[in-house]
Protein backbone atom coordinates (compact mmCIF):
# COMPACT_ATOMS: atom_id res chain seq x y z
CA UNK A 1 0.00 0.00 0.00
CA UNK A 2 1.51 3.39 -0.96
CA UNK A 3 2.71 5.56 1.90
CA UNK A 4 0.81 8.87 1.89
CA UNK A 5 1.58 9.77 5.50
CA UNK A 6 3.90 12.61 4.49
CA UNK A 7 1.28 14.27 2.31
CA UNK A 8 -0.32 17.31 3.94
CA UNK A 9 -4.08 16.91 3.46
CA UNK A 10 -7.04 19.24 4.01
CA UNK A 11 -10.65 18.06 3.81
CA UNK A 12 -13.32 20.71 3.17
CA UNK A 13 -16.99 19.91 3.78
CA UNK A 14 -19.98 22.24 3.44
CA UNK A 15 -21.58 21.99 6.84
CA UNK A 16 -21.65 19.56 9.72
CA UNK A 17 -25.04 19.34 11.42
CA UNK A 18 -26.10 15.70 11.20
CA UNK A 19 -24.48 12.37 10.33
CA UNK A 20 -25.98 11.29 7.01
CA UNK A 21 -24.91 10.28 3.51
CA UNK A 22 -22.26 12.90 2.76
CA UNK A 23 -20.81 12.57 6.26
CA UNK A 24 -20.33 8.84 5.64
CA UNK A 25 -18.14 9.82 2.70
CA UNK A 26 -16.21 12.24 4.91
CA UNK A 27 -15.71 9.45 7.45
CA UNK A 28 -14.14 7.15 4.86
CA UNK A 29 -11.95 9.91 3.42
CA UNK A 30 -10.62 10.43 6.93
CA UNK A 31 -9.93 6.69 7.16
CA UNK A 32 -7.81 7.02 4.03
CA UNK A 33 -6.06 10.18 5.24
CA UNK A 34 -6.00 10.17 9.05
CA UNK A 35 -3.60 13.14 9.01
CA UNK A 36 -6.18 15.38 7.30
CA UNK A 37 -7.27 18.70 8.77
CA UNK A 38 -11.01 19.37 8.50
CA UNK A 39 -12.67 22.62 7.39
CA UNK A 40 -16.40 23.40 7.21
CA UNK A 41 -18.57 26.46 6.73
CA UNK A 42 -20.26 25.63 10.05
CA UNK A 43 -19.98 22.83 12.58
CA UNK A 44 -23.05 22.16 14.69
CA UNK A 45 -22.69 18.38 14.75
CA UNK A 46 -24.21 16.96 17.97
CA UNK A 47 -21.74 15.39 20.38
CA UNK A 48 -23.46 12.00 20.06
CA UNK A 49 -22.76 11.92 16.30
CA UNK A 50 -19.18 13.25 16.22
CA UNK A 51 -17.33 9.96 16.58
CA UNK A 52 -16.62 9.76 12.82
CA UNK A 53 -14.38 12.84 13.22
CA UNK A 54 -12.20 10.90 15.69
CA UNK A 55 -11.67 13.84 18.02
CA UNK A 56 -10.56 16.28 15.32
CA UNK A 57 -11.23 19.96 15.77
CA UNK A 58 -12.94 21.58 12.79
CA UNK A 59 -11.92 24.95 11.37
CA UNK A 60 -15.11 26.89 10.58
CA UNK A 61 -15.94 30.10 8.73
CA UNK A 62 -17.29 33.40 10.06
CA UNK A 63 -20.83 32.12 9.40
CA UNK A 64 -20.44 29.93 12.50
CA UNK A 65 -20.64 33.12 14.62
CA UNK A 66 -23.45 34.92 12.83
CA UNK A 67 -26.80 35.43 14.62
CA UNK A 68 -29.09 32.38 14.71
CA UNK A 69 -26.58 30.38 12.64
CA UNK A 70 -27.07 27.20 14.63
CA UNK A 71 -30.68 26.90 13.51
CA UNK A 72 -30.76 28.91 10.30
CA UNK A 73 -27.28 28.57 8.78
CA UNK A 74 -28.78 27.56 5.42
CA UNK A 75 -30.32 31.03 5.25
CA UNK A 76 -26.78 32.35 4.84
CA UNK A 77 -26.33 30.47 1.56
CA UNK A 78 -25.62 33.74 -0.26
CA UNK A 79 -22.58 34.32 1.95
CA UNK A 80 -21.18 30.80 1.69
CA UNK A 81 -19.18 31.27 -1.55
CA UNK A 82 -17.34 34.16 0.08
CA UNK A 83 -16.94 32.16 3.30
CA UNK A 84 -15.23 29.14 1.71
CA UNK A 85 -12.87 31.42 -0.20
CA UNK A 86 -11.53 32.70 3.12
CA UNK A 87 -10.06 29.35 4.20
CA UNK A 88 -6.25 29.51 4.03
CA UNK A 89 -5.24 26.14 2.58
CA UNK A 90 -1.82 27.18 1.33
CA UNK A 91 0.06 24.77 3.65
CA UNK A 92 -1.49 21.62 2.14
CA UNK A 93 -0.31 19.40 -0.72
CA UNK A 94 -3.70 17.76 -1.27
CA UNK A 95 -7.11 19.36 -0.78
CA UNK A 96 -10.23 17.20 -0.99
CA UNK A 97 -13.58 18.97 -1.10
CA UNK A 98 -16.76 17.09 -0.24
CA UNK A 99 -19.25 19.19 -2.16
CA UNK A 100 -22.98 19.46 -2.75
CA UNK A 101 -23.09 23.26 -2.64
CA UNK A 102 -20.01 25.48 -2.27
CA UNK A 103 -17.08 23.40 -0.95
CA UNK A 104 -15.57 22.93 -4.41
CA UNK A 105 -15.07 26.73 -4.61
CA UNK A 106 -12.10 26.80 -2.23
CA UNK A 107 -8.98 28.58 -3.45
CA UNK A 108 -5.87 26.47 -4.13
CA UNK A 109 -2.54 27.19 -5.80
CA UNK A 110 -0.93 25.73 -8.95
CA UNK A 111 1.24 23.31 -6.97
CA UNK A 112 -1.65 21.94 -4.90
CA UNK A 113 -3.85 19.05 -5.98
CA UNK A 114 -7.58 19.73 -5.54
CA UNK A 115 -9.88 16.72 -5.83
CA UNK A 116 -13.59 17.47 -5.48
CA UNK A 117 -15.92 14.61 -4.52
CA UNK A 118 -19.26 15.88 -5.79
CA UNK A 119 -22.42 14.49 -4.20
CA UNK A 120 -24.29 16.75 -6.62
CA UNK A 121 -23.91 20.20 -8.14
CA UNK A 122 -26.23 22.63 -6.33
CA UNK A 123 -29.58 21.06 -7.20
CA UNK A 124 -31.60 24.16 -6.31
CA UNK A 125 -29.41 26.42 -8.46
CA UNK A 126 -29.27 24.19 -11.54
CA UNK A 127 -31.80 21.77 -13.05
CA UNK A 128 -34.06 21.62 -9.97
CA UNK A 129 -34.35 25.40 -9.54
CA UNK A 130 -37.98 25.65 -10.64
CA UNK A 131 -39.04 22.68 -8.50
CA UNK A 132 -37.24 24.19 -5.49
CA UNK A 133 -38.92 27.58 -5.98
CA UNK A 134 -42.36 25.97 -6.22
CA UNK A 135 -41.85 23.88 -3.09
CA UNK A 136 -40.57 26.93 -1.17
CA UNK A 137 -43.51 29.07 -2.38
CA UNK A 138 -41.06 31.45 -4.04
CA UNK A 139 -42.53 31.42 -7.51
CA UNK A 140 -43.78 35.03 -7.35
CA UNK A 141 -43.37 38.30 -5.49
CA UNK A 142 -40.33 40.16 -4.22
CA UNK A 143 -38.99 37.13 -2.33
CA UNK A 144 -39.26 35.08 -5.49
CA UNK A 145 -37.39 37.70 -7.51
CA UNK A 146 -34.65 37.83 -4.89
CA UNK A 147 -34.37 34.02 -4.80
CA UNK A 148 -34.03 33.84 -8.59
CA UNK A 149 -31.39 36.57 -8.58
CA UNK A 150 -29.44 34.81 -5.81
CA UNK A 151 -29.56 31.46 -7.59
CA UNK A 152 -28.40 33.11 -10.81
CA UNK A 153 -25.40 34.59 -8.97
CA UNK A 154 -24.66 31.20 -7.41
CA UNK A 155 -24.64 29.54 -10.85
CA UNK A 156 -22.19 32.13 -12.16
CA UNK A 157 -19.89 31.60 -9.19
CA UNK A 158 -20.25 27.83 -9.44
CA UNK A 159 -19.11 27.81 -13.08
CA UNK A 160 -16.32 30.31 -12.44
CA UNK A 161 -14.78 28.17 -9.68
CA UNK A 162 -14.92 24.86 -11.61
CA UNK A 163 -11.45 25.36 -13.21
CA UNK A 164 -9.98 25.42 -9.69
CA UNK A 165 -10.74 21.70 -9.39
CA UNK A 166 -8.02 19.41 -10.79
CA UNK A 167 -10.07 16.18 -10.63
CA UNK A 168 -13.84 15.86 -10.27
CA UNK A 169 -15.17 12.69 -8.67
CA UNK A 170 -18.89 11.91 -9.03
CA UNK A 171 -20.85 9.61 -6.75
CA UNK A 172 -22.74 8.06 -9.69
CA UNK A 173 -22.87 8.13 -13.47
CA UNK A 174 -25.95 10.34 -13.15
CA UNK A 175 -24.01 12.96 -11.16
CA UNK A 176 -21.15 12.67 -13.66
CA UNK A 177 -23.62 13.74 -16.34
CA UNK A 178 -24.80 16.64 -14.20
CA UNK A 179 -21.18 17.74 -13.65
CA UNK A 180 -20.62 17.60 -17.39
CA UNK A 181 -23.76 19.68 -18.01
CA UNK A 182 -22.94 22.32 -15.38
CA UNK A 183 -19.14 22.60 -15.59
CA UNK A 184 -18.23 21.06 -18.99
CA UNK A 185 -15.85 18.72 -17.16
CA UNK A 186 -15.44 14.96 -17.13
CA UNK A 187 -15.26 13.13 -13.81
CA UNK A 188 -14.28 9.83 -12.27
CA UNK A 189 -17.14 7.83 -10.74
CA UNK A 190 -16.50 6.46 -7.25
CA UNK A 191 -19.70 5.32 -5.59
CA UNK A 192 -20.33 6.30 -1.96
CA UNK A 193 -19.23 3.82 0.71
CA UNK A 194 -21.93 1.67 2.28
CA UNK A 195 -21.49 -0.17 5.59
CA UNK A 196 -22.48 -3.60 4.37
CA UNK A 197 -21.53 -5.33 7.62
CA UNK A 198 -24.49 -3.66 9.30
CA UNK A 199 -26.88 -5.24 6.77
CA UNK A 200 -26.59 -9.02 6.71
CA UNK A 201 -28.01 -11.45 4.16
CA UNK A 202 -31.28 -13.23 4.91
CA UNK A 203 -32.52 -15.85 2.46
CA UNK A 204 -36.08 -16.29 3.74
CA UNK A 205 -38.46 -13.44 2.95
CA UNK A 206 -41.87 -12.47 4.31
CA UNK A 207 -44.79 -11.45 2.11
CA UNK A 208 -44.63 -7.64 2.27
CA UNK A 209 -43.09 -4.80 0.31
CA UNK A 210 -41.12 -2.04 2.00
CA UNK A 211 -40.59 1.71 1.64
CA UNK A 212 -37.77 3.37 3.60
CA UNK A 213 -37.76 7.09 2.90
CA UNK A 214 -38.06 10.62 4.16
CA UNK A 215 -41.50 11.81 3.14
CA UNK A 216 -40.51 14.86 1.12
CA UNK A 217 -41.85 15.84 -2.34
CA UNK A 218 -39.18 14.39 -4.62
CA UNK A 219 -39.29 10.97 -2.93
CA UNK A 220 -42.85 10.43 -4.31
CA UNK A 221 -43.86 8.08 -1.51
CA UNK A 222 -47.46 9.13 -2.20
CA UNK A 223 -47.30 7.35 -5.56
CA UNK A 224 -46.22 4.10 -3.91
CA UNK A 225 -49.01 4.39 -1.34
CA UNK A 226 -51.58 5.03 -4.07
CA UNK A 227 -50.31 2.05 -6.07
CA UNK A 228 -50.60 -0.37 -3.16
CA UNK A 229 -54.00 1.02 -2.17
CA UNK A 230 -55.08 -0.33 -5.57
CA UNK A 231 -53.50 -3.74 -4.80
CA UNK A 232 -55.29 -4.80 -1.58
CA UNK A 233 -53.85 -8.31 -1.74
CA UNK A 234 -50.27 -7.00 -1.35
CA UNK A 235 -48.92 -5.69 1.94
CA UNK A 236 -46.85 -2.50 2.13
CA UNK A 237 -44.85 -1.25 5.12
CA UNK A 238 -43.79 2.43 5.02
CA UNK A 239 -40.87 3.49 7.23
CA UNK A 240 -40.03 7.16 7.72
CA UNK A 241 -41.79 10.47 8.19
CA UNK A 242 -41.55 14.04 6.97
CA UNK A 243 -43.53 17.07 5.79
CA UNK A 244 -45.37 15.03 3.11
CA UNK A 245 -46.73 12.53 5.67
CA UNK A 246 -50.33 13.79 5.47
CA UNK A 247 -50.24 13.59 1.68
CA UNK A 248 -48.94 10.02 1.83
CA UNK A 249 -51.72 9.05 4.26
CA UNK A 250 -54.31 10.57 1.92
CA UNK A 251 -52.85 8.61 -1.00
CA UNK A 252 -53.05 5.40 1.05
CA UNK A 253 -56.77 6.06 1.65
CA UNK A 254 -56.86 4.05 4.90
CA UNK A 255 -56.11 0.88 2.97
CA UNK A 256 -55.78 -1.96 5.52
CA UNK A 257 -52.86 -3.51 3.60
CA UNK A 258 -50.64 -0.43 4.19
CA UNK A 259 -48.84 -0.05 7.53
CA UNK A 260 -47.03 3.11 8.67
CA UNK A 261 -44.10 2.52 11.02
CA UNK A 262 -42.70 6.06 11.27
CA UNK A 263 -39.04 6.42 12.19
CA UNK A 264 -37.44 3.20 13.48
CA UNK A 265 -34.10 2.35 15.05
CA UNK A 266 -31.24 0.74 13.15
CA UNK A 267 -31.87 -2.81 14.35
CA UNK A 268 -35.58 -2.66 13.46
CA UNK A 269 -34.71 -1.16 10.07
CA UNK A 270 -32.29 -3.99 9.29
CA UNK A 271 -34.85 -6.60 10.33
CA UNK A 272 -37.50 -5.03 8.11
CA UNK A 273 -35.10 -4.88 5.15
CA UNK A 274 -33.97 -8.46 5.63
CA UNK A 275 -37.51 -9.83 5.68
CA UNK A 276 -39.09 -7.69 2.93
CA UNK A 277 -40.04 -9.26 -0.37
CA UNK A 278 -38.72 -6.14 -2.12
CA UNK A 279 -37.85 -2.49 -1.44
CA UNK A 280 -39.87 -0.01 -3.53
CA UNK A 281 -38.37 3.36 -4.56
CA UNK A 282 -40.13 6.06 -6.62
CA UNK A 283 -37.55 8.87 -6.36
CA UNK A 284 -34.92 9.96 -8.85
CA UNK A 285 -31.94 9.59 -6.53
CA UNK A 286 -28.44 11.00 -6.96
CA UNK A 287 -27.19 7.60 -5.82
CA UNK A 288 -29.38 5.66 -3.37
CA UNK A 289 -27.63 4.21 -0.32
CA UNK A 290 -30.88 2.66 0.96
CA UNK A 291 -31.11 0.58 -2.21
CA UNK A 292 -27.61 -0.79 -1.62
CA UNK A 293 -28.44 -1.57 2.02
CA UNK A 294 -31.51 -3.54 0.91
CA UNK A 295 -29.44 -5.44 -1.66
CA UNK A 296 -26.90 -6.25 1.07
CA UNK A 297 -29.75 -7.89 3.00
CA UNK A 298 -30.50 -10.03 -0.06
CA UNK A 299 -33.62 -7.99 -0.84
CA UNK A 300 -34.55 -7.07 -4.44
CA UNK A 301 -35.37 -3.45 -5.36
CA UNK A 302 -38.22 -2.13 -7.49
CA UNK A 303 -37.15 1.39 -8.47
CA UNK A 304 -37.84 4.27 -10.79
CA UNK A 305 -35.32 3.80 -13.58
CA UNK A 306 -33.53 7.13 -13.45
CA UNK A 307 -30.58 8.50 -11.50
CA UNK A 308 -28.42 6.39 -9.24
CA UNK A 309 -30.69 3.35 -9.48
CA UNK A 310 -29.17 2.65 -12.88
CA UNK A 311 -25.76 2.22 -11.21
CA UNK A 312 -27.12 -0.06 -8.50
CA UNK A 313 -29.88 -2.34 -9.77
CA UNK A 314 -29.13 -5.14 -12.20
CA UNK A 315 -32.27 -5.38 -14.32
CA UNK A 316 -33.35 -6.62 -17.73
CA UNK A 317 -32.08 -9.70 -19.59
CA UNK A 318 -29.27 -10.51 -17.15
CA UNK A 319 -28.21 -13.87 -15.79
CA UNK A 320 -28.42 -12.60 -12.19
CA UNK A 321 -30.94 -9.74 -11.94
CA UNK A 322 -31.36 -7.99 -8.59
CA UNK A 323 -34.52 -5.99 -9.19
CA UNK A 324 -36.90 -4.24 -11.58
CA UNK A 325 -36.85 -0.70 -12.99
CA UNK A 326 -39.96 1.21 -14.08
CA UNK A 327 -40.09 4.05 -16.58
CA UNK A 328 -42.58 6.59 -15.22
CA UNK A 329 -43.23 8.17 -11.82
CA UNK A 330 -46.84 7.09 -11.62
CA UNK A 331 -48.95 4.69 -9.56
CA UNK A 332 -49.83 2.76 -12.73
CA UNK A 333 -46.15 2.24 -13.57
CA UNK A 334 -45.46 0.99 -10.05
CA UNK A 335 -48.35 -1.48 -10.26
CA UNK A 336 -46.97 -2.86 -13.52
CA UNK A 337 -43.47 -3.09 -12.04
CA UNK A 338 -44.74 -5.08 -9.05
CA UNK A 339 -46.46 -7.48 -11.44
CA UNK A 340 -43.28 -7.85 -13.50
CA UNK A 341 -41.24 -8.41 -10.33
CA UNK A 342 -43.57 -11.17 -9.14
CA UNK A 343 -43.26 -12.92 -12.49
CA UNK A 344 -39.47 -12.78 -12.15
CA UNK A 345 -39.27 -13.30 -8.39
CA UNK A 346 -38.14 -16.96 -8.45
CA UNK A 347 -35.22 -15.93 -10.65
CA UNK A 348 -33.98 -13.15 -8.34
CA UNK A 349 -31.86 -14.74 -5.66
CA UNK A 350 -30.94 -13.12 -2.32
CA UNK A 351 -27.33 -14.17 -2.88
CA UNK A 352 -27.22 -12.31 -6.23
CA UNK A 353 -28.52 -9.20 -4.48
CA UNK A 354 -25.89 -9.48 -1.74
CA UNK A 355 -23.11 -10.07 -4.27
CA UNK A 356 -24.22 -7.01 -6.22
CA UNK A 357 -24.06 -4.87 -3.07
CA UNK A 358 -20.41 -5.80 -2.46
CA UNK A 359 -19.44 -3.42 -5.29
CA UNK A 360 -20.29 -0.52 -2.97
CA UNK A 361 -18.45 -1.53 0.21
CA UNK A 362 -16.30 0.83 2.27
CA UNK A 363 -13.24 -1.21 1.28
CA UNK A 364 -13.90 -0.68 -2.43
CA UNK A 365 -14.40 3.06 -1.85
CA UNK A 366 -11.12 3.42 0.07
CA UNK A 367 -9.15 1.43 -2.49
CA UNK A 368 -10.47 3.42 -5.44
CA UNK A 369 -9.94 6.78 -3.74
CA UNK A 370 -6.39 5.92 -2.69
CA UNK A 371 -5.55 4.70 -6.19
CA UNK A 372 -6.90 7.92 -7.69
CA UNK A 373 -4.89 10.09 -5.31
CA UNK A 374 -1.67 8.09 -5.75
CA UNK A 375 -1.90 8.26 -9.54
CA UNK A 376 -2.56 12.00 -9.47
CA UNK A 377 0.32 12.70 -7.06
CA UNK A 378 2.73 10.58 -9.09
CA UNK A 379 1.70 12.46 -12.21
CA UNK A 380 2.72 15.64 -10.40
CA UNK A 381 6.14 14.23 -9.55
CA UNK A 382 5.62 13.64 -5.83
CA UNK A 383 7.67 10.80 -4.36
CA UNK A 384 5.55 8.12 -2.71
CA UNK A 385 6.85 5.21 -0.66
CA UNK A 386 5.77 1.59 -0.88
CA UNK A 387 3.88 1.12 2.37
CA UNK A 388 1.83 3.05 4.87
CA UNK A 389 3.50 3.99 8.15
CA UNK A 390 2.20 1.39 10.67
CA UNK A 391 0.40 3.88 12.93
CA UNK A 392 -1.41 5.47 9.97
CA UNK A 393 -2.30 2.10 8.49
CA UNK A 394 -3.94 1.09 11.76
CA UNK A 395 -5.87 4.34 11.90
CA UNK A 396 -6.99 3.98 8.29
CA UNK A 397 -8.31 0.46 8.67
Amino acid sequence: MPDLSHVKVALVHEWLDTYSGSERVVEQILHCFPQAAVFAVVDFMPAAQRSFLRGRSVTTSFIQRLPFARRYFRSYLGLMPFAVEQFDLSDYDLVISSSHAVAKGIITGPDQLHISYVHSPMRYAWDLQHQYLRQANLGHGLKGIYARWLLSRLRQWDVRTAPGVDIFVANSAYIARRIRKAYWRDSEVIHPPVDLEGFRLRDVKDDYYLVVSRQVPYKRVDLIAAAFASMPDRRLVIVGDGPEHAKVIDAAGRAPNITFRGAVGHDDLVSLMQAARALVVAAEEDFGITMVEAQACGTPVISYGRGGALDIIVAGPHAAPTGVLFEEQSAESIIKAVGLFESLDPGISPLACRTNALRFSTGVFRERLRDLVVTALLDRGMEIGDTFAPDLAAAAD
